[in-house]
């Protein structure tokens, strides 16, 4: 006999665990599914130096505060202690290492098929699998004959191996300054980017930004709105613009091409390098979701506001702007997730899964 849920979230990190919460609150029976060995999401796999952009006091989860000082920023270990342990707290069943290699409709529920041959069958599918797997790569001219080293930034963890070396950095957001800005004290590193860095302040009347995003409002406005701010803004707390001010930074448009072990500037000029860092960001890894008929043609969900326009029963948690600016974020999911478990349950309540099929 195959084992049947009200609802299976796909993904234990924050925003898998921000969905079981809301399910529980919504009187479901949830299990988690996780291909990971612990419920940590991608968090484990960033880079070394990562700490949350949010201080502590704003980005914790339903019922679990981040312990200590609330205005300092997490470190990425420390967020994989708090989400662990969060885990360890809820009263759900996580199943780690267990990688959902497909989801298929089931009359009006779903079976979701495993890397192990296993099938488990839920009235009701959350997908929260971050996107970590899949990096975006441009597609530069040239690229597939650079002989240089090419990676994402999803491959680097800490300068140490780029020591002495000639490095661009490739993106105009957090982690493409973050990361040049460290590089930038061992090796010679150029920022490239499409339009020039914009920079928004971290503090402000000695209060961090996300204070102030927080009690005007602004973390909870429709993500419309970034229409009207144009671009990406790169918090700061005045290192990064320092950095670029007195040169320990570079920044330049974007080059033109690849050639051989060289990048080709936009005026034509020629220069060798060793790597070619790519924060370039990513996209959402949902291929398990292509038998229902759920996704566009690029891979990306069909849906408002993390509810699947295509397939009553299934809701997405963790995708860039979902709702608002904060949608992939710590601080930001369980909003999101507050928004798309009372329709889910909805849902399941009405479907034969929920009494056992």
């Amino acid at each position: 006999m195959r084992e049947e849920f009200d609802v299976a979230v796909i993904g234990g990190g924050q925003s898998g665990l921000a969905a079981a919460s809301a399910a529980l609150g919504e009187g479901l029976r949830p299990v988690v599914l996780e291909a990971a060995g612990r419920p940590a999401g991608s968090w484990p796999r960033y880079y070394d130096s990562l700490t949350l952009f949010s201080p502590a006091r704003h980005s914790a989860l339903p019922g679990l505060p981040f312990g200590g000082d609330g205005d300092r920023h997490p470190h990425r270990d420390e967020v994989v202690d708090y989400l662990t342990g969060y885990a360890a707290r809820l009263d759900v069943e996580i199943r780690t290492h267990t990688r959902v290699t497909s989801v298929e409709s089931d009359g009006d529920g779903f079976v979701l098929r495993t890397g192990d041959g296993r099938a488990l069958a839920a009235a009701g599918v959350v997908a929260a699998t971050g996107a970590f797997d899949n990096p975006l790569l441009p597609d530069l001219p040239g690229a597939r004959d650079f002989t240089g080293e090419l990676l994402h930034a999803a491959g680097y963890r800490n300068p140490a191996p780029y020591a002495g070396k000639r490095v661009v950095v490739v993106g105009g957001g957090n982690s493409a300054v973050q990361i040049g800005h460290e590089l930038a004290a061992v090796a010679d590193v150029t920022l490239a980017s499409r339009s020039p860095l914009r920079f928004l302040p971290q503090l402000r009347e000695g209060r961090d930004l996300h204070h102030w995003l927080t009690t005007a409002g602004f973390d909870q406005l429709p993500a419309a709105w970034l229409t009207f701010v144009g671009g990406t803004l790169v918090l700061d707390d005045g290192r990064y613009r320092k950095a670029l001010e007195t040169g320990r930074l570079v920044r330049r448009p974007m080059f033109a091409a690849l050639e051989g072990d060289a990048v080709v500037w936009s005026d034509g000029t020629r220069e060798r390098v060793d790597t070619v860092l790519l924060a370039t960001g990513y996209r959402p890894s949902l291929d398990c979701l292509r038998p229902l008929g759920a996704l566009d043609a690029d891979g990306a969900p069909l849906h408002t506001g993390g509810l699947s326009l295509t397939t009553p029963g299934l809701a997405f948690l963790g995708l860039e702007l979902q709702r608002s600016f904060a949608s992939n974020t710590l601080r930001g999911v369980s909003r999101d997730a507050a928004y798309v478990l009372p329709p889910l349950a909805a849902h399941v309540r009405k479907a034969p899964a929920a009494a056992g099929f």
